[in-house]
């Protein structure tokens, strides 16, 4: 696996693999790598010949009070978990390489609707960070595709309506969410999570699998539900940031003619913010 710093070093090794007929693949992430990340990887593989992966702390995607310094930087163990999953080049900027200007003098992208509400509301700027991050990789490595987790499901949305909006030829692809045994999603802020606080992380899918269980079997008092899963949370120690039912395609609130839905939440245990979702369709 080569590794490169700069724009034009990325252009350079991208445009060499191109020219040999090989289909390009991007994986961004901002490092802290862990079996999920692998698993994008790896998708990527099997849809292009040539995987680029990129880690890059964006600062642009993160609010005042969140941990951007604190942001767990692993690039030497990263680089191994990279080889391991079959990435050929890893291009890693500095903040210089990808905001020469500044990030106040930066051109924002902006994804209206689909960026609203549930992370967008409690982060706000949040999605304007990583819109811009990605249509900056996507215009720099110029990949036929690109891989994002569905953990971040409100994100891969944001990335797919910006891909269709401004005509920007990748193709991207989702990967379904990686967990351990006990059902918590893998997620670089798990780290943070004390023995304790570990063992209760779970109840988070749980809460969610049961409310997608009850809507299965025909409740569609979604309100009620709702209120239900937050009393779940709160008694597993959560704080709930936030706990909906949506259209799984807009992000639109769901009512009882959806079908096509995702159950989405945010909840604080401890100091450490989870998200997760559950996808699922009533037709099936």
């Amino acid at each position: 696996m080569n590794i490169v710093k700069t724009v034009a070093d990325l252009r350079a090794a991208v445009a060499r693999a191109r020219s040999e007929g090989k289909r390009i693949g991007l994986v961004p992430t901002m490092g802290n790598l862990h079996d999920g990340h692998v698993a994008l990887v790896r998708k990527a593989a099997q849809h292009a010949d040539f995987v680029v992966a990129s880690i890059f702390v964006n600062p642009l995607q993160f609010g005042a009070n969140e941990d951007l310094d604190s942001y767990p930087r692993t690039l030497a163990a990263d680089q191994a978990r990279l080889v391991e999953a079959g990435c050929q080049l890893l291009f890693t900027p500095g903040v210089e390489d990808m905001y020469p200007n500044g990030m106040q003098q930066q051109t924002q992208v902006r994804v209206p609707d689909v960026s609203e509400g549930l992370c967008g509301q409690s982060r706000p700027g949040h999605f304007d960070g990583v819109a811009t991050v990605v249509s900056k990789l996507f215009n720099m490595a110029q990949p036929d595709i690109a891989v994002f987790g569905e953990k971040d499901f409100q994100q891969l949305a944001v990335i797919r309506k910006m891909v269709r909006d401004l005509n920007i030829p990748v193709q991207v692809i989702g990967e379904p969410i990686v967990r351990n045994a006990d059902g918590l999603a893998l997620s670089s802020r798990n780290g943070y999570l004390t023995a304790d606080e570990l063992k209760a992380a779970p109840r988070l899918q749980q809460t969610l699998k049961t409310l997608a269980s009850a809507i299965a079997e025909g409740r569609r008092d979604y309100p009620a539900l709702l209120d239900e899963g937050r009393a779940a949370l709160g008694a597993a120690g959560f704080r709930a940031d936030y706990l909906e039912i949506r259209e799984a395609t807009t992000l639109h609130p769901a009512d009882e003619s959806s079908s096509d839905l995702v159950i989405l939440a945010a909840a604080y245990l401890g100091k450490t913010r989870l998200i997760d979702n559950l996808a699922f369709n009533l037709s099936n």
